[in-house]
């Protein structure tokens, strides 16, 4: 059938080619989003947002980038917001960094020569850490905040992994219980906007998602000793859904010589969503850093 009779649609029945998207290796719609600064950008970052949300909550991150000339591009997940794929559902956690890969050598063809760097948060974290696994040269630095590097104690004592292993073979798509808005942050206005948000996945994760942020956790585990970039980990302690534990972890095993953990004692899962205090400094945190870093990649490359 020609496009033109049948287009494809974002699950939210919005045609695609009024969007900006991608397709992917497996054919699937990616909806997109690019925050463009006013003058020439000196750099580009990748935003990896986190399980069951969408790219478009990284707004206010993105547009205080691009207000220090960086290009911030980003997509949905395959099984996320706008693009296509049942609600979180992966046929393995690889698409989502074969996915990101695919979107970074396009925006690095459009921006010859630029540092790139990438953040992640949550999930998004353990997306980030693959992809720099896997293209070991290719990034100035790595921002993380609230990253998924160990499994959460609640979730995988080793009786729940070994009955969600079983259920994951007659089982896949049960569903293990949703994510609770109010661990996501202590700002009352932020848990009201994700609650009400009809872009963000409110259904129970199933047990099929969950092996596979099981399977990509074990991977984090040979990747993180190969981690050479920068690092900046910026973490809650009280945090109940991606274990500090993990950004502990991530620090003492990296062999990056340049890294760093900043902890806000209170502060639970998004930070960049949090009481207007923390937000603000951590706004800034990755504002400095970065800036730092993309002057270090300049003076690199030039000379």
């Amino acid at each position: 059938m020609p496009e033109e009779s049948s287009p494809r649609k974002t699950p939210q029945n919005v045609p695609y080619r009024d969007l900006p998207h991608l397709v992917n290796a497996d054919g699937q719609y990616l909806f997109c989003r690019y925050w463009k600064p006013s003058t020439p950008p000196r750099g580009l970052v990748f935003v990896a947002h986190g399980a069951g949300e969408h790219c478009c909550r990284y707004d206010d991150l993105a547009q205080m980038l691009t207000g220090i000339n960086f290009f911030v591009f980003a997509h949905d997940h395959v099984g996320h917001g706008q693009s296509e794929g049942d609600r979180m559902v992966v046929s393995d956690f690889h698409v989502f960094v074969r996915d990101s890969l695919q979107h970074i050598d396009l925006m690095k063809k459009d921006h010859p020569g630029l540092p790139v760097f990438l953040l992640g948060h949550s999930m998004g974290g353990a997306i980030s850490i693959l992809t720099a696994f896997e293209r070991p040269n290719d990034f100035s630095g790595m921002v993380l905040i609230s990253p998924l590097v160990v499994a959460s104690p609640d979730v995988a004592t080793p009786i729940k992994v070994f009955a969600a292993k079983i259920l994951n073979l007659v089982l896949p798509n049960l569903s293990l219980g949703s994510i609770d808005p109010n661990v996501i942050s202590r700002n009352k206005k932020e848990v009201d906007s994700y609650t009400t948000d009809p872009l963000i996945y409110h259904g129970g994760m199933k047990v099929s998602f969950v092996i596979q942020l099981l399977n990509a956790i074990a991977k984090i585990e040979r990747a993180l000793p190969k981690l050479t970039l920068p690092l900046l980990v910026l973490h809650g302690s009280p945090d109940k859904l991606c274990d500090i534990k993990g950004s502990y972890l991530l620090m003492d095993t990296a062999p990056s010589q340049d890294k760093t953990l900043k902890v806000y004692d209170e502060a639970y899962h998004a930070l960049h969503k949090e009481l207007p205090e923390v937000t603000a400094s951590v706004l800034k945190e990755i504002q400095s850093w970065i800036s730092q870093k993309l002057s270090a990649a300049e003076e690199a490359r030039h000379s």
